[in-house]
C-alpha cells in the first residue's frame, strides 16, 4: 500500500500503481469527468500514469492554469494529427501550449505553402478527430527506437531534438494516427476538447535562430465548451477596439520608423506631452518621499557588465559591443541602469547614518529582441524604465521594502488600477546555476521579501522559477479593464550585486559593511506603462 496525501491533508491508503483519475472518481463521478491532470510530488502529470509510491498530490480542472495546460498541449497534439492527415509528409518542430492556446511549428508536406484559407481545414479536421474520443497513450522509448521511428518518417527536427536527450528519458505520445516525441503531460483522451478555433499562420525559425530554416507556425485554441470560445472571440474583439498601436497612430501619440530602426518608438508631440506629465507625477512623489534623482549615460565599458554579472547573463541576446577608433575600448547600449547607480554610490564614502540612499532615475536602456518579438510599445529594443534603487543597512531591509510597496500601492490608487495580483518570484532550487549568489543570499532575500509582503497584508501568490538572475521580487500584476494582465512594478532584493561592486558603508562599529540594494520599478517602463494607459482607456 501507499500514502496518497491530498491537499486538504488528508492522508489515505491505496494499492501501489493507482492513477489520477481513478483518486478522482472516487472524490466523485462529476470531478472525474472535469479532472485534466494530477500534480504528484510536484510534477504535473497525466491522469492515467500510476502512482507507485507515497505522493503528495492535487487534481487540476480547467480554472487551474495546470490543468489548462495540459488541454491545449493536448490539443495541439490533435491539431498536428489533423494537419499530417491533411497533408501527409509534413514535418513537424514543437508544439507547446501557451498563455492563450498553443501553436505548432511545422514544414508542410509535399512543399505546400499553407494560407488562410487553410485554417478551417485543419480547424474541422480536428473537430472530426476529436469528436472520436482518441485515447492519448503514453510509451516510454529507448533512444535507439526513437531515433529509428523518425529517420523512417524523415522528420530531421525530431531528430535534432532526439539527439539532444540522455536515453531513458525519452517519451512519445500517441493519439489516432499522430505519434509525437513529447514529455507530456496529456489528457486521457481527445474526448474533453469541445470547441476548437485555429486562429492564424506565422513564420517561425526553427529553435527562433534566425540562421535556420523558416517553418510556418499555426496558432489554435480550444475551451472544454463552445459558450467559453465565443466569450474569447468576443474579448478579442474588444481587445482589437484597444489596441494601442491603432489608437496610437490615430490619435498622434508615437511612431516607428523603418529608418530609425524596428523596435525603437519615435514619440509625437501628444504622445510626449503624456509621458513627461507621468515623470513629472512620479518624480514630484519620488523628491517628497527622499529620493535622489540621477542621470547616467546610454552606454556603459563592457566591463562593467561583466562585473555584474549582466554580460554573461544577457551578452549573446544584447547588442554587440561598439569599440572606440583609437583606444580600443570596448562599450555597449546600456541593458541595465544598476551597475551604472552602483558606481555612482562608490564614488562617495557613505556612514551608516546616511542609510538608506535612494536613488532614481528615468534611464533609457537598450535589449535586443527578435523582430517577430517586438510589438508595438509593450516589446520594444528601447525603453525608459522608472528606475530606482535603495541601498541599505541590513537592518533597515525590511521596513524599505515595506515603504516601497506602500508607494507602489499609493500610485495605484491614483491611476485607479484597483486590481492586481502580487507575485513572489523566487528562484527555481533545481537549476540554481541560472542564478548568481550564495544560497545564503538567496533564502535570505527570498524570507526577506514573503515576510515584507506579509506585514503589508498584502495577498501575494508564489512563483517558482521567476525571479531576476541577481535575487528575488515581487511583481505586480494589474488587470486592465478588460481583464488582461500586464506586470508593472517590481521590486528586488540583491545580496549580490553590492558584493560584486565592493559596496560599502562605514558602521558605528567603524568597520566597513556591505549594504543590501534593492531595486524597484513602478511603471516598469514608460512605453509598457502607456499601451497600458491607453488599452485601459480605449484611448
Amino acid at each position: 500500500m501507499i500514502k496518497i496525501t491530498f491537499p486538504d491533508g488528508t492522508v489515505r491508503d491505496y494499492k501501489a500503481g493507482v492513477t489520477g483519475l481513478e483518486l478522482a472518481r472516487e472524490i466523485s463521478p462529476a470531478l472525474a469527468r472535469e479532472v485534466l491532470s494530477v500534480t504528484v510530488n510536484g510534477e504535473v502529470t497525466d491522469l492515467t500514469r500510476p502512482i507507485n509510491s507515497d505522493a503528495s498530490i492535487r487534481l487540476h480542472k480547467w480554472d487551474d492554469e495546470e490543468g489548462k495546460h495540459t488541454f491545449w498541449h493536448s490539443s495541439a497534439h490533435l491539431m498536428a494529427e489533423a494537419i499530417e492527415q491533411l497533408w501527409p509528409g509534413t514535418k513537424f518542430g514543437i508544439g507547446p501550449a501557451i498563455e492563450n492556446g498553443f501553436y505548432y511549428d511545422i514544414e508542410p508536406g509535399s512543399g505546400r505553402e499553407l494560407t488562410d484559407d487553410d485554417l478551417i481545414l485543419i480547424e474541422n479536421k480536428m473537430k472530426e478527430l476529436a469528436s472520436q474520443n482518441q485515447p492519448i497513450e503514453r510509451k516510454e522509448v529507448s533512444k535507439k527506437e526513437a531515433i529509428s521511428y523518425f529517420t523512417k518518417k524523415g522528420d530531421e527536427y525530431k531528430l535534432e531534438l532526439i539527439n539532444e536527450l540522455e536515453d531513458g528519458t525519452i517519451s512519445f505520445y500517441s493519439s489516432g494516427t499522430f505519434v509525437d516525441l513529447c514529455r507530456g503531460p496529456h489528457l486521457p483522451s481527445t474526448e474533453p476538447i469541445k470547441a476548437i478555433k485555429v486562429m492564424s499562420l506565422a513564420g517561425a525559425y526553427w529553435r527562433g535562430d534566425e540562421k535556420r530554416k523558416m517553418l510556418t507556425r499555426v496558432y489554435g485554441i480550444t475551451f472544454p465548451k463552445q459558450k467559453m470560445l465565443d466569450e474569447y472571440l468576443a474579448f478579442l474583439e474588444e481587445a482589437k477596439k484597444r489596441d494601442h498601436r491603432r489608437i496610437g497612430k490615430e490619435l498622434e501619440l508615437f511612431t516607428f520608423s523603418p529608418k530609425v530602426g524596428m523596435g525603437l518608438p519615435l514619440w509625437m508631440p501628444k504622445g510626449a506631452e503624456i509621458r513627461a506629465s507621468l515623470i513629472n507625477f512620479l518624480t514630484s512623489i519620488l523628491k517628497k518621499r527622499g529620493y535622489k534623482i540621477v542621470a547616467t549615460p546610454h552606454i556603459g565599458n563592457v566591463n562593467l557588465y561583466k562585473t555584474s554579472g549582466h554580460y554573461e547573463k544577457y551578452g549573446e541576446s544584447s547588442f554587440r559591443p561598439v569599440s572606440t577608433p583609437q583606444e580600443g575600448e570596448q562599450f555597449m547600449l546600456k541593458p541595465m541602469n544598476c551597475p551604472h547607480h552602483c558606481e555612482i554610490y562608490n564614488a562617495t564614502p557613505h556612514s551608516y547614518k546616511d542609510l538608506p540612499l535612494r536613488m532614481a532615475e528615468f534611464g533609457t536602456v537598450y535589449r535586443y529582441e527578435q523582430s517577430g518579438e517586438l510589438h508595438g510599445l509593450t516589446r520594444v529594443r528601447s525603453f525608459t524604465q522608472d528606475d530606482a534603487h535603495h541601498f541599505c543597512r541590513p537592518d533597515q531591509l525590511r521596513e524599505e521594502f515595506k515603504s516601497i510597496i506602500d508607494l507602489v500601492l499609493y500610485v495605484f490608487r491614483i491611476l485607479n488600477f484597483n486590481e492586481f495580483t502580487a507575485q513572489v518570484s523566487l528562484r527555481d532550487p533545481d537549476h540554481k546555476e541560472k542564478y548568481i549568489g550564495t544560497d545564503e543570499n538567496w533564502e535570505r532575500a527570498e524570507r526577506d521579501i514573503i515576510e515584507a509582503a506579509a506585514e503589508m497584508n498584502l495577498n501575494t501568490v508564489i512563483e517558482t522559477g521567476e525571479a531576476a538572475f541577481y535575487g528575488p521580487k515581487l511583481d505586480f500584476m494589474v488587470k486592465d479593464a478588460i481583464g488582461r494582465k500586464w506586470q508593472l512594478g517590481t521590486i528586488q532584493v540583491d545580496y549580490n550585486l553590492p558584493e560584486r561592486f565592493d559596496l560599502t558603508y562605514n558602521g558605528s562599529d567603524n568597520q566597513k559593511h556591505r549594504p543590501v540594494m534593492i531595486h524597484r520599478t513602478i511603471f516598469g517602463s514608460m512605453e509598457r506603462f502607456v499601451a497600458v494607459l491607453i488599452e485601459n482607456s480605449a484611448g
